[in-house]
């Protein structure tokens, strides 16, 4: 059997093409697997670190705009449409695959349009509560959309596209207990608190990071893990940041890193988590029934984060604060009163959990292999 996986620029859209590929795999080990992507950092990491075969096509995202810089990028990617079709024309007759599967960015528009011109079977996942461009693009093309959340029918035009499935996770989650979790990252007994605002970082949360850092220094309270995003150019904003607010000398409870590759042993060890509003994090989230401080993006079309977060929020499994509403004080006091009620915190992983759909690579699979047959 031959998978055809795509996805690109954002962690959120390619570790759940990951999580999907890596069951399939786990289920057909025989099986073969290529990804395309759109030659972006993230994916050209993540993807072959994961043991996938991975080529790039030549493709841009449309902007929205209408100034000359937004008028001449559109230019370019409609010259790069037609420079990608030609190239998937020439993956696909080398790679013939049986399936083509698309988890989110702009590459999966030339991918699974040359595979619906084939007749091969096409999936969409849309991993947010709006479906966004390239979903909207391809709904007409694809065999079947995939749903992370329930209650989006009238979102779509055609309804039997439609299978709910979540949001799936990578296997490394959930694969060891807490107490192991901890103790491979050499955690005290101290609460952990993990931070993490996106695989490109965010400027504004990585400033109140700082805030919050310092005062997690100065309490002795709490461990942290934070995730500057942004690579290394985003580890040195970050240590700016709090050399600006005199902060020097980092304690061995304090780790921040550029990226956080050990995701699952990381959540697995979290007592709180505070992080953006993205579909993949919130399938995370509710996974591992780890209570959380989400201050959604507000960057976003459709301001899909802050919806995302609110159905969280209402089944008691997050609590949420607006960017424009917080700082680094704000977040530091919230955690701190957060972890000092054992029992609200019990509940709130309960609810968390109650929230997701643990099964949803399986239910994915069986969709795929469903259209294949």
């Amino acid at each position: 059997m031959k998978f055809l996986f795509t996805c690109a620029g954002t962690a959120g859209h390619i570790n759940p093409a990951l999580a999907i590929a890596g069951r399939l795999r786990e289920l057909m080990p025989d099986s073969e697997f290529l990804f395309i992507g759109s030659n972006r950092e993230m994916e050209k990491r993540l993807i072959p670190a994961a043991g996938f075969r991975l080529e790039n096509i030549t493709i841009t995202g449309f902007s929205r705009g209408f100034k000359p810089a937004d008028i001449k990028k559109n230019l370019k990617t409609l010259k790069n449409l037609w420079v990608s079709s030609r190239e998937c024309r020439r993956i696909f007759a080398e790679f013939k695959p049986d399936i083509a599967i698309g988890t989110g960015g702009y590459v999966c528009y030339p991918v699974l349009t040359r595979a619906a011109e084939l007749k091969i079977p096409t999936v969409i996942h849309e991993s947010n509560a709006i479906p966004g461009l390239t979903t909207k693009m391809l709904a007409d093309k694809v065999t079947k959309i995939l749903v992370a959340f329930p209650d989006t029918e009238g979102h779509y035009k055609d309804k039997d596209k439609l299978v709910v499935t979540g949001t799936p996770v990578r296997s490394d989650f959930a694969k060891m207990s807490k107490a192991v979790a901890r103790d491979s990252l050499h955690i005290d007994e101290k609460p952990l608190i993990v931070s993490v605002w996106g695989s490109l970082g965010a400027a504004k949360m990585n400033e109140y990071m700082a805030q919050f850092i310092k005062l997690a220094i100065k309490s002795g309270k709490f461990n942290v893990i934070h995730s500057t995003g942004g690579g290394e150019a985003g580890l040195k904003t970050m240590k700016n940041h709090l050399k600006d607010i005199g902060v020097t000398d980092i304690p061995q409870a304090i780790d921040i890193r550029p990226y956080i590759e050990n995701m699952g042993t990381v959540m697995t060890a979290a007592d709180l988590v505070l992080c953006r509003a993205g579909a993949s994090t919130i399938a995370e989230l509710t996974n591992m029934g780890v209570p959380a401080i989400i201050v959604p993006s507000p960057n976003v079309v459709g301001n899909h984060q802050e919806k995302n977060a609110r159905a969280l929020e209402r089944a008691g499994g997050v609590k949420m604060i607006l960017e424009k509403d917080c700082s680094g004080e704000i977040l530091y006091k919230t955690a701190e009163a957060m972890l000092s009620d054992a029992g609200a915190m019990e509940k709130m992983s309960e609810c968390s959990k109650k929230a997701g759909v643990p099964n949803s690579a399986d239910v994915i699979v069986d969709t795929i292999l469903s259209l294949i047959n």
